[in-house]
């Protein structure tokens, strides 16, 4: 039997009205904001994967691939940068993940990118994996600017419970929830029937709607169908991991498909990443030196893929950017006015996508804490410790200080800081600027302290 989830979609599939309302002549686009969890570089077709991915490489045929693309090294400090254009650094979360034991979340004092475009007009919805506290209701979604929110607020939840450690972690509204399903197919099917509801009910509006996914991040579970979809591998964790990457591309497909019957292509805006690097031991980053949690490329530039019909022409832009970028410039093209609460990071790039201009970008700040640091400046990036990982809380090895030249070598192999000094020199001075301007960080332990108790279900008082 159907879930009542899936009819409604089907009533709202006839009901919808073929031709679409008009807005104002003023509004911006619709703007979809899709984005995998743990994703590899080369985890993609159109990077050369053996992945079967027709609807992200669809995306990227007729949209702009970002080939430079920066976000962080793991999953809550790029969701932050996102929704406040600011740098991790400045929100406390530059030292890992928000984990289920945690006791702090996105500052509430940070303006978030789904107000902003609520102040310009927009209905705002998230659908899938927030990961940016829940330990009290301030902190969650619809608390942050989304007038709807459906998924869950943890990482590595169960794929087919929706548990994280002996929690339900399944929400609508922020509210328990408890539809039955592998939770990518449900992230798809809710995403659908927003974008399905919008159009019938709320199409004087724009909408901006943000699908963060949580495939293929771990645990590695996929249904069979799907596995079976994807042969031919020698590692069982692999052809599941491939699998997990079909069904999020099937649930793209399904929401791009969407967003062509209930949105007007020539007004709606799709753009689409990876929050950090693959994890080797599943995925692959190709050719870039590391993989997520790490500072090198594999750990931080993503596939990642803008779409506007009649508004960009499909190609390729080669210049740096950073996903601090997106919260001005979508906020720019929504034309929104007002003032914002704390200086940003991000820079307005629709010149750099649109027409092929320079990188807004004097310095693009890859990270810094207390142990490891990475900045890039034109083609020169420093690395230090780079065999730090993103969720450390100590070092207590040698200082390591890489310097590398991008443009000339993107795999990161050659070390010139040795015959470079001056622009090493250069470097360090930013990124130790940069450290001292940092917030107080939040260094976690990475198991839960000693009588921590899980909730019944995360994100509510017992």
């Amino acid at each position: 039997m159907k879930s009542p989830r899936v009819l409604l979609l089907a009533v709202l599939s006839i009901v919808a009205a073929p031709v679409f309302a008009k807005r104002s002549s003023n509004a911006g686009p619709h703007v979809i904001v899709m984005v995998a969890d743990d994703l590899g570089w080369k985890d993609v077709g159109y990077h050369g994967s053996r992945i079967k991915t027709p609807h992200i490489d669809r995306l990227a045929t007729n949209g702009v691939r970002l080939s430079q693309f920066y976000v962080q090294p793991v999953c809550t400090p790029t969701r932050g940068a996102l929704l406040t254009g600011r740098y991790p650094i400045r929100l406390g979360l530059q030292c890992g993940v928000v984990r289920p034991w945690a006791m702090h979340g996105l500052p509430l004092d940070e303006q978030t990118l789904p107000e902003g475009l609520k102040k310009a007009g927009y209905s705002t919805a998230i659908v899938g994996k927030w990961h940016l506290g829940h330990h009290q209701p301030e902190y969650l979604p619809t608390r942050r600017g989304f007038d709807k929110q459906y998924g869950h607020y943890n990482g590595a939840i169960d794929y087919f419970t929706h548990i994280r450690d002996g929690g339900h972690d399944w929400h609508h509204d922020d509210r328990r929830n408890d539809d039955e399903g592998y939770a990518t197919d449900l992230i798809g099917e809710e995403a659908v029937r927003i974008i399905a509801e919008h159009d019938a009910r709320d199409s004087e509006s724009s909408l901006f709607l943000y699908v963060p996914f949580n495939a293929p991040h771990s645990p590695w579970q996929a249904p069979e169908d799907q596995i079976a979809r994807n042969p031919g591998y020698k590692e069982k964790r692999r052809q599941v991991y491939a699998a997990m990457v079909t069904s999020m591309d099937d649930a793209i497909g399904r929401i791009l498909e969407a967003a062509a019957k209930h949105l007007p292509e020539e007004d709606t805006l799709v753009f689409f990443c990876s929050d950090n690097g693959g994890m080797n031991m599943a995925g692959t980053n190709g050719e870039l030196r590391g993989e997520k949690g790490l500072l090198y490329e594999g750990g931080i530039r993503v596939p990642a893929i803008m779409s506007w019909k009649g508004k960009l022409k499909p190609g390729v832009v080669k210049e740096p950017l950073h996903i601090v970028d997106l919260y001005p410039t979508l906020l720019g093209l929504a034309g929104a006015r007002f003032e914002q609460r704390k200086p940003l990071d991000g820079k307005n790039a629709w010149p750099t996508i649109a027409e092929g201009k320079p990188s807004p970008h004097e310095f693009i700040l890859h990270n810094v804490t207390p142990f490891q640091g990475a900045i890039r400046m034109g083609d020169w990036k420093l690395v230090h410790n780079g065999g730090v990982r993103a969720n450390a809380n100590s070092h207590d090895g040698p200082e390591v200080w890489e310097l590398f030249n991008i443009a000339d070598d993107p795999f990161e192999k050659n070390d010139l800081s040795g015959e470079k000094p001056e622009v090493l020199s250069r470097l360090r001075k930013k990124l130790e600027e940069l450290k001292a301007e940092s917030a107080e960080p939040h260094l976690l332990p990475n198991q839960a302290p000693e009588g921590f108790v899980v909730p019944k279900v995360w994100g509510q008082a017992e």
